[in-house]
């Protein structure tokens, strides 16, 4: 750490600003505040709750509120939310259970869209360009496939492993 109180840029710890997300890592999200600088709210100080995605919490070009948590030897800033939510009105859990309430809605509404057998690829490859014939036989040698595939696996579950008869492997 630098001398106490301040960090990078005469920007005092424990200091509270609004920034903006710029990026987002796996690790953490970085915010862009006063001046052009930037960073780091590590992904342990984004929320009270546990965080198993940034994502799920904040988006690119959210604006945030933070607290400076210091510099390393480096001059990179460390930020935390959830501290800086100490400092603010903080959610209430009925927004919380409000939210899920919303994506969960969007999720059914989006698996209740009809889907149209002709849009369906189930060879992984569109057969427009070829007649019924063409289509049955393929049909066919793919099915083949698969079922010599399915014998192939029972088979050598029942032949692999213990043997009762001579109680060897």
């Amino acid at each position: 750490m630098k001398e106490e109180g301040k960090a990078a840029g005469g920007l005092a710890e424990g200091a509270v600003m609004r920034g903006k997300v710029v990026r987002i890592m796996p690790f953490g999200a970085f915010v862009e505040f006063g001046g052009g600088q930037s960073g780091l709210v590590h992904i342990s100080e984004i929320s009270e709750d546990y965080v198993k995605n940034v994502t799920d919490h904040v988006r690119i070009g959210d604006m945030v509120t933070v607290k400076v948590l210091g510099t390393d030897e480096k001059g990179r800033v460390s930020l935390s939310i959830k501290q800086a939510a100490g400092e603010i009105p903080r959610k209430t859990k009925e927004n919380k259970e409000s939210k899920r309430e919303k994506r969960r809605a969007a999720a059914e509404a989006a698996a209740k869209k009809p889907v149209r057998p002709a849009e369906v690829d189930f060879f992984g490859v569109r057969d427009s360009g070829l007649s019924f014939e063409d289509k049955l036989s393929r049909f066919k040698q793919v099915s083949d496939e698969n079922i010599q595939v399915l014998k192939r696996s029972a088979e050598s579950k029942r032949s692999g492993g213990y043997s009762r008869r001579n109680g060897n492997r």
